[in-house]
């Protein structure tokens, strides 16, 4: 899987991102999570730039959590 790197000078991104993944334990299982780039981002901004940046960020996350599986 690539790094995923932005370099992003806008104020309201650079409060969501970088996105944080938790790895847990739960009923004696390993879980991963996160909360979705979109969504935070959509309480900070209504810009439609910022918002393909976070769907972009969030569909590669997705996809190292379903790889880590």
């Amino acid at each position: 899987m690539p790094v995923v790197r932005y370099t992003i000078r806008l104020p309201d991104l650079n409060m969501a991102l970088p996105c944080r993944v938790s790895v847990y334990a739960e009923g004696g299982k390993t879980k991963i999570g996160m909360m979705k780039p979109s969504a935070m981002l959509k309480m900070l901004s209504d810009s439609p730039a910022l918002s393909r940046v976070a769907q972009e960020v969030e569909e590669a996350i997705i996809q190292m959590i379903a790889e880590a599986k």
